[in-house]
């Protein structure tokens, strides 16, 4: 269903564009959650990132990998917009977070707290919205086996600050 829908999009069509972007809006907003704190600059990143994935569908070569296109486009965004405020977000999921995300997603939060910022995206992306190793490799534009590497780091961390 996804890929005729990304066809139907890279054709001109609108609904089907709407319709991805709505099975997609969640998992997005997770991410953009990963990296900004403030909602307002999520909901601007967000928007930026449907408004370029509308300008360029056209130009993505491969109708299966659209979740990760996207995803991308939205990591670079929010990358972007951090760097224009010239600050890092620590993504420690600080006051003002609590009671917005629900009680299973506030401790899914908590437990990538204790996790190091180069591997927060990585954990959200591959325990949180399901992606493969080789697929985070792509969108974070590194070697698969760092992403790996850094997956079975976090593990033990967690293991010690769990355990512990």
């Amino acid at each position: 269903m996804e890929l005729l829908l990304v066809k139907k999009a890279q054709k001109g069509d609108t609904d089907a564009f709407v319709e991805l972007m709505e099975m997609h809006k969640t998992a997005l907003y997770k991410v953009a959650k990963s990296y900004l704190k403030s909602e307002e600059d999520i909901a601007d990143v967000m928007q930026d990132t449907i408004l370029s994935a509308y300008e360029h569908i056209g130009e993505l070569r491969k109708s299966a990998y659209f979740k990760t296109w996207i995803t991308r486009i939205l990591m670079n965004h929010c990358n972007d917009l951090l760097k224009q405020q010239r600050h890092f977000v620590k993504a420690g999921w600080e006051e003002g977070r609590e009671g917005s995300a629900p009680s299973d997603d506030r401790e899914f939060y908590e437990l990538l707290s204790e996790l190091s910022e180069d591997v927060r995206p990585i954990f959200l992306l591959h325990y949180g919205e399901g992606f493969s190793t080789k697929e985070i490799a792509q969108i974070l534009d590194m070697n698969e086996n760092t992403v790996k590497s850094k997956l079975m780091r976090g593990r033990k961390k967690l293991k010690q600050a769990l355990c512990c």
